[in-house]
């Protein structure tokens, strides 16, 4: 597996990525206020049981210009564990397509590598506002086909912060992962990814977003610089809350084989 392709993968896994619809079910909120509910659903680690699908296509991989479907199914779980602390677990398990990504590989269906994380959360906020959640990620080897993951389990750190200020939402979310293995095919995964957000959730529970998902690869020396436009709408299904969006993305620095131009995001 060579460098690039393990760089295009970890791009796709560490966090989140592309015009798209936007579907969480919660748990529990039948009661809440829709735009209080939307404005914490910003926060990608909320103290709520959401289960998001999201779907993303990226296309200008190779010389051919092909293209990439891949849907993160994204569940976060809170547990109590005391009065004051909260453990919050995030999945993420990719389900890919993907057809000549890395030169002539071929085309190729099935899971990708998952990360799995863990947040340590305070229950009650900060004395100036901030809600902020540290912890552990894993990269764990499961995907289904070689040229889906690399091959490699993996671990660093991982952490939230955000301030929530009336209709606006903005923070970040960070992690970095090495690999387990430095003599696997993949290169030894040496990756940081960055996702700083600004949200906003005016009264009638819309949501207008705007964040990028970068990652740097440092075991090849190459950024991933996607930006993301998202609008969502918090609705309901009979008892049940489901916010949905659309947005789209662009990348402005991305590997020289790709992926390049317009992102779309279906979840």
């Amino acid at each position: 597996m060579s460098v690039f392709k393990g760089f295009l993968h970890v791009t796709h896994i560490l966090g989140l990525t592309g015009l798209g619809i936007v579907s969480f079910a919660v748990n529990g909120q039948a009661k809440s206020d829709d735009s209080d509910l939307a404005k914490q659903l910003a926060n990608p680690v909320a103290n709520l049981i959401i289960v998001p699908f999201q779907g993303n296509y990226d296309q200008g991989y190779g010389a051919s210009d092909d293209e990439k479907y891949l849907i993160n199914v994204q569940p976060t779980m809170p547990m109590r564990l005391s009065d004051d602390w909260n453990l919050i677990s995030r999945t993420i398990l990719p389900l890919v397509h993907q057809n000549d990504i890395n030169g002539n590989s071929g085309t190729d269906t099935g899971i990708g590598d998952t990360v799995q994380s863990f947040f340590f959360s305070p229950v009650e906020l900060t004395d100036g506002g901030l809600i902020w959640d540290v912890g552990p990620a894993l990269l764990l080897p499961t995907a289904s086909k070689n040229n889906l993951g690399v091959d490699q389990w993996g671990a660093g750190p991982t952490a939230v912060g955000l301030y929530a200020n009336g209709p606006w939402t903005y923070g970040m979310l960070a992690n970095h992962v090495w690999g387990a293995d430095e003599g696997s095919a993949a290169s030894a995964t040496n990756a940081s990814f960055f996702q700083p957000f600004i949200n906003y959730t005016p009264p009638d529970a819309w949501t207008f977003v705007l964040n990028t998902e970068t990652t740097r690869n440092w075991a090849n020396d190459q950024w991933s610089v996607p930006v993301n436009g998202i609008v969502s709408k918090l609705t309901r299904i009979g008892d049940q809350k489901v916010c949905n969006g659309a947005g789209m993305r662009y990348w402005l620095e991305s590997p020289d084989a790709g992926p390049n131009g317009w992102g779309a995001r279906l979840i």
